[in-house]
């Protein structure tokens, strides 16, 4: 079986790392859990800490395409975390592959945060 897997980096401010990663693992990722996407890793570059990686699995390019624009309009994310999160980036891409899900299982899993909050919590600036 094969998914199709988006690799996504972003380029931060400088200073914002900590708190960009913050955001991330306390507010986005459970949102995007929540919405049903498989989140296979997250977090900074072993050699930028400016660079961070978020993958993702889908079962198919539809999927991805559906499913972002889904979640990217959604009150949880335009009221939650989305004007801090884009306050930390200079710049993002991605890259989408097809990949075995044998090379997904493979992967550490990110541990869930502590203290995951309510969906309606608002993270600070």
């Amino acid at each position: 079986m094969t998914r199709t897997v988006e690799f996504r980096t972003y380029q931060l401010h400088p200073g914002t790392e900590a708190h960009f990663d913050e955001l991330v693992q306390r507010y986005s990722l459970p949102l995007l859990r929540r919405a049903g996407m498989q989140v296979v890793w997250a977090g900074h570059s072993l050699h930028d800490t400016q660079a961070y990686l978020l993958v993702r699995a889908y079962a198919d390019l539809a999927e991805l395409e559906s499913s972002q624009a889904h979640f990217y309009a959604s009150a949880a994310w335009r009221e939650g975390p989305r004007e801090a999160v884009l306050a930390c980036m200079a710049s993002s891409t991605s890259v989408v592959l097809k990949l075995p899900q044998a090379a997904l299982d493979a992967w550490l899993p990110n541990p869930a945060p502590q203290g995951t909050p309510d969906e309606h919590t608002q993270p600070a600036a």
